[in-house]
């Protein structure tokens, strides 16, 4: 990205949503519908639609408990495995789940959350 664009974090496209994406803009090149450049752009808009309203628009909170089993830090993404993981969210639902990815990024900068 030239330099005063904010860059994004590529992690959302390994969503359910974004995997849809990926493989539609492929069947879009592959067909010649559109070229490779063009779907390189949509994926960098997603990036940035996913995680600005994500930040924005998500008011809900949540905690979690059980055990850590790895952890790493790397270019300011840290990720966490926690294994045998409660979630309790701020309107009492729980959810129990074997094994959890939990990834936190730095936000961009004048972000206030």
């Amino acid at each position: 990205m030239s330099a005063g664009r904010n860059q994004y974090y590529e992690f959302y496209r390994q969503s359910s949503i974004g995997i849809q994406l990926t493989d539609a803009l492929d069947e879009l090149i592959q067909s010649g519908h559109i070229n490779p450049i063009l779907a390189m752009k949509v994926l960098e808009q997603f990036d940035k639609s996913i995680s600005e309203t994500l930040a924005h628009n998500v008011k809900s909170k949540g905690n979690v408990k059980g055990h850590l089993h790895n952890y790493r830090l790397c270019d300011e993404v840290w990720t966490f495995i926690i294994k045998d993981a409660m979630f309790k969210l701020d309107n009492g639902e729980m959810l129990s789940v074997d094994k959890a990815k939990i990834v936190a990024c730095k936000l961009g900068e004048g972000s206030n959350r």
